[in-house]
């Protein structure tokens, strides 16, 4: 087992953070963005393609963690 110094799990933890905060913002955003996509729905079927456009849309930032806590992880 390999032992590992301060700095590699600041940098391990870093990346954790990278990813849960990332995971909660997407979380936070899909959740208005969906009410407000199924309520527009309803109202009006053509508003459905729209809604799932803009249900995509916040996916870029868990994919931005990811990039993010892969580099942080090559550091180790």
């Amino acid at each position: 087992m390999r032992k590992m110094d301060v700095g590699s799990g600041l940098i391990a933890v870093g990346a954790g953070l990278a990813i849960a905060g990332a995971g909660i913002g997407t979380a936070w955003a899909q959740k208005e963005i969906g009410a407000a996509a199924i309520g527009a729905t309803a109202e009006n079927e053509k508003m459905f393609i729209r809604g799932i456009v803009y249900m995509v849309v916040p996916e870029t930032i868990v994919l931005f963690g990811l990039i993010i806590a892969w580099f942080l992880v090559g550091k180790i």
